[in-house]
């Protein structure tokens, strides 16, 4: 087998053919190393003879993992899981290992973070550790390695990042040391069929921490989001080669760990009809989520405030303005505060509507009833906007209890059985309508 050499950056990992003075890659000064790679002549052959049969995806036991990943963890595939610290990612992971070990087949995790007492203890607090479970605890990649070659179905590694390859001179945590950890593993787990979870960190921008490559590297990344003071959890995959992107999936922190929540989890209405208080309904990818959007008006101690908490801080000041222009709703000199309950995010277009109603029905003093919920986009002339989805707006709005949909003229609206819509082309009608009902 054949040789040669190539010049390494210890820095960032560039790879060059030849020496230089300057990483082309970071332009670090020095950095270019020399390391010895075989030669290996590619195995060619034809597409269409290519054996497409082989084990199916195993479930991971969450359901709602199961459905962002479109069935389960594919054999041999790698999967990224990131998100905020504290945010639930070690959790999920050792709940998917515990499920999968309960199921009787091979579950291996890799804590490079944790001793092996402090899995032990967390894994006790979720229930019963089932047989079959095996825990490496090490920070050296050439174990980590080591442990996949006993050929478990799913591998989780917490966290990627905390490990290091003695071969490298670079920092564990650092681009090198992550991107190689990373290779190594991904390139042992397709030749064990081994389905296997690297959980990564994120930087303070809620991005995810270490090499871009990172995500080239791996099959699918899922990220974990969620206010860590609250209890519900979104799973999105930003990348999957297996399957498509639009679906989200829907947990709820509690103390045994996550679950999925129950149905009306998210319908749940407040108890009191006060003003500023409006149930309108969501899309994010395939799934639709009712949220209760509130809102509340107040006289400002200094100049004018705008808080905005789970929704577009540039789609309230957007409305603040149209209701001023366009509907005769003076908010200008008042503090304005606008959240969700509950914990989920609404930012898209379809919740504009509501949230304008939530704001005028303060300044003007009415409660909305609770079984009303609003949907639309709020244009710069007052206009009321057709919305996507909106039958399966309806839909859900009418499974959590509401009996009345105010919906924008525009836009097709299949027919929907126990749940009358009143159609609105502006913001003014739909805060009379509004008016109207809750009289």
């Amino acid at each position: 087998m054949k040789s040669k050499d190539v010049h390494v950056c210890r820095s960032c990992g560039t790879t060059a053919l030849r020496w230089a003075g300057r990483c082309p890659g970071c332009g670090e000064w020095n950095s270019l190393e020399v390391r010895r790679v075989a030669e290996v002549a590619p195995v060619l052959e034809e597409l269409r003879d290519v054996d497409v049969s082989g084990d199916p995806a195993t479930p991971s036991g969450v359901s709602e993992l199961d459905r962002v990943l479109g069935g389960g963890l594919v054999p041999g595939s790698t999967t990224l899981l990131f998100g905020e610290p504290g945010v639930g990612k070690s959790t999920l992971a050792l709940s998917v290992l515990c499920a999968v070990a309960t199921a009787g087949h091979g579950a291996l995790l890799i804590a490079s973070e944790e001793s092996a007492a402090q899995v032990a203890r967390r894994a006790r607090r979720l229930g019963p550790v089932p047989a079959g479970l095996g825990l490496v605890a090490t920070t050296d990649v050439d174990e980590a390695v080591a442990a996949l070659a006993h050929h478990p179905r799913v591998a989780v590694v917490d966290s990627v990042s905390a490990l290091s390859d003695g071969g490298l001179t670079t920092a564990p945590g650092s681009v090198p040391q992550v991107r190689q950890a990373a290779e190594r593993l991904c390139r042992v787990a397709k030749s064990t069929g081994t389905a296997l979870i690297l959980v990564g960190h994120v930087t303070k921008d809620g991005e995810l921490a270490g090499p871009r490559a990172l995500e080239h590297l791996v099959d699918t990344v899922v990220r974990v989001e969620g206010d860590r003071h609250g209890s519900l959890r979104l799973l999105r995959a930003l990348k999957h080669r297996f399957g498509p992107t639009d679906e989200v999936g829907l947990l709820e922190m509690v103390a045994g760990g996550l679950r999925e929540p129950p149905d009306d989890a998210l319908g749940r209405r407040a108890a009191l009809e006060v003003p500023g208080v409006v149930g309108t309904v969501t899309l994010d990818g395939s799934r639709s989520f009712v949220v209760e959007v509130q809102a509340l008006v107040a006289a400002p101690t200094g100049t004018a405030r705008r808080v905005a908490h789970l929704v577009s801080s540039q789609r309230l000041s957007l409305l603040l303005a149209v209701l001023d222009a366009r509907c005769a709703v003076a908010t200008g000199s008042l503090d304005v505060f606008a959240s969700t309950a509950g914990g989920l995010a609404a930012t898209e277009p379809g919740v504009d509507a509501a949230l304008a109603l939530a704001i005028a029905s303060v300044v003007a003093g009415f409660a909305v009833s609770r079984s009303l919920v609003v949907v639309g986009e709020v244009g710069l002339a007052g206009e009321l906007r057709a919305v996507v989805g909106l039958t399966r707006r309806v839909r859900e709005a009418r499974r959590v209890g509401a009996t009345l949909v105010i919906a924008p003229v525009e836009g097709d609206l299949d027919e929907v059985a126990d749940i009358d819509v009143v159609r609105c082309g502006s913001l003014i009608e739909a805060i009379e309508a509004a008016r109207s009902a809750s009289k």
